[in-house]
């Protein structure tokens, strides 16, 4: 079993103590059947030798027990945690290409939907272990009293498993559809949360999203579901009903055929109506242990799926960066293709060159393939053909890690930080002040510990503060992708004016994604991107507005 296997990873040695602990637990419980039995058949029961043998093993089941519990709990909870840092660390470690493929919403059901439900089932796990270890301990004791009933009992048992199984397995295909399902539900919450403002505008709008695309998923989700865990129900009450079975054919049945002792009679009786307890609990834990191996195997197959692509060799030997000249890129290439649409864009070939110092304006019409470019330039996709290098060094996946470290990025669709992670500075806090009053945001936010205060301001503010992170970050090459889209125009001027020729005068090279050809003037060259296509333009009058390129 992929989950038992799991736990066998996470720590193997107190699984096996778990075990122990769980098979002596077990032991003790069919020993204590076997003495209450034994009381019951005497005339003239010893009381003092039963009555301590009945403490001496309640109490060795009690040790036993808790042992066994307390470290299934600790060797479950540590492979959770193990599993969760695992996944986390394969997805930063995959390609971005490869994850944007996958989808956020699916990143996220898994992360999120099938950790939980493994988690959930392997807490259960201690519980389940020592049930099972009852049940053997129970079928030894009835293999000791009558090998011939011991028989027919393993006979009705083997007949309630196969019984059991066979539904089982059809319930399983029905919760896999239901798991599937489930990516498509953290699609839709994604839309709820990200497209809330458009939904709330837009009544139709919001009525077909939930009732053609919400509703009709989770129902289906809620089908299958249901589906599943009846045929679990139907098939735990025939296995129920079994057992009653087996003791009326013991009571009734068996007698007649052949004479067997009312100890015997009595001894299995009450072994078996003790046993039902145990097995009932095992075969309501059967639906949450299908559910965590589905979850599990859609974990593995996400995390096989990321080890194929992630191929990036990290050298902590490497400078984080250092003080480049040129960053060329030669004959590069990257495309896309849209199985919905059948349709595929081409960036390249691309061949440009970036120096020390430069202020490089990048731009085209929606679909030229700006950020596409961004992305190649900055290591985070690979080209497909072609070579990016810096300093005369190739760029391959033994140095990509340490090439990303040379750039200093503010994404249109970027993330803010609460806090500064990554940073050693000592005197974070006080730059940090430094910067917010430079870029106006000082009456707003504040810094402690290198923790802000609020991330909770406009589009436009939450960018200054993104962009006083890339500040801090202090790196050779700074790209802006549309900053300067959602300020307004005083700022807009600072912005384009001060702050680019700062950096351009600390030796930055700064590349700016742009549309405000007012500012044009101020780059050095200018990259204009047509259906994939690159034209330059060197530019020699610095105050000449730029309307025409190669």
């Amino acid at each position: 079993m992929n989950l038992i296997r799991l736990l066998l990873r996470t720590s193997s040695l107190h699984l096996s103590l778990a075990m122990l602990a769980g098979i002596l637990s077990g032991s003790t419980a069919a020993g204590l059947i076997a003495l209450i039995n034994t009381t019951l058949n005497q005339n003239q029961p010893s009381k003092t030798i039963l009555f301590w043998s009945f403490v001496g093993l309640c109490l060795l089941r009690l040790i036993a027990n808790f042992l066994s519990q307390i470290l299934l709990i600790q060797v479950s909870q540590k492979a959770i945690l193990s599993l969760r840092i695992f996944l986390s660390r394969r997805i930063l470690d995959s390609p971005l290409r490869h994850l944007e493929k996958i989808g956020s919403h699916a990143l996220l059901a898994v992360l999120v939907e099938d950790i939980q439900t493994i988690s959930n089932t392997i807490i259960i796990i201690p519980f389940l272990s020592i049930n099972i270890a009852i049940v053997v301990a129970c079928l030894i004791y009835l293999s000791w009293l009558s090998k011939l009933i011991f028989l027919i009992g393993i006979g009705f048992m083997f007949l309630g498993i196969f019984s059991y199984s066979l539904p089982t397995m059809k319930a399983m295909s029905f919760l896999k559809l239901a798991r599937e399902q489930e990516d498509k539900l953290f699609k839709h919450f994604r839309t709820i949360t990200q497209g809330i403002k458009e939904l709330k505008l837009h009544r139709r709008r919001r009525q077909a999203f939930i009732s053609e695309d919400l509703h009709k998923t989770a129902l289906s989700s809620r089908h299958h579901n249901v589906v599943g865990m009846s045929i679990f129900a139907a098939a735990a009450s025939w296995g129920q009903i079994l057992f009653f079975v087996a003791i009326g054919l013991l009571l009734f049945t068996l007698p007649t055929i052949n004479k067997i002792h009312p100890t015997i009679l009595s001894a299995y009786a009450l072994t078996i109506i003790y046993l039902i307890s145990p097995l009932e609990y095992i075969m309501s834990t059967m639906p949450n242990i299908t559910r965590a191996l589905v979850a599990l195997k859609k974990v593995e197959s996400l995390g096989l799926s990321l080890a194929t692509y992630s191929n990036e060799i990290v050298d902590n030997t490497l400078l984080l960066s250092h003080k480049y000249k040129c960053l060329e890129i030669v004959n590069l290439t990257h495309s896309y293709y849209h199985e919905q649409a059948e349709s595929s864009f081409v960036l390249g070939p691309i061949n440009l060159k970036f120096h020390q110092g430069e202020i490089v304006f990048i731009l085209g019409g929606n679909g030229s393939g700006k950020s596409t470019l961004a992305k190649l330039i900055t290591g985070l996709y690979m080209p497909e053909t072609g070579n990016i290098y810096l300093d005369g060094n190739l760029i391959n996946n033994q140095n990509l890690e340490w090439y990303r470290q040379q750039f200093s990025v503010v994404f249109s669709d970027f993330y803010l930080f609460d806090r500064f992670l990554g940073f050693d500075n000592n005197n974070l806090d006080a730059e940090t002040q430094k910067y917010l009053v430079k870029l106006q945001l000082d009456h707003k936010v504040k810094v402690k510990n290198g923790v802000l205060s609020t991330t909770d301001l406009s589009q436009g503010q939450r960018k200054r503060l993104a962009l006083l992170t890339a500040y801090l970050e202090d790196r050779p090459i700074y790209m802006f992708d549309e900053w300067a889209s959602d300020q307004d125009p005083v700022f807009k001027e600072i912005f384009y004016t001060q702050l680019l020729l700062e950096l351009k005068n600390r030796g930055k090279t700064v590349l700016v994604i742009s549309h405000d050809d007012q500012y044009f003037y101020l780059a050095d060259r200018i990259v204009k991107l047509e259906y994939g296509q690159v034209k330059t333009e060197h530019l020699n009058n610095r105050k000449e507005r730029i309307n025409v390129f190669e």
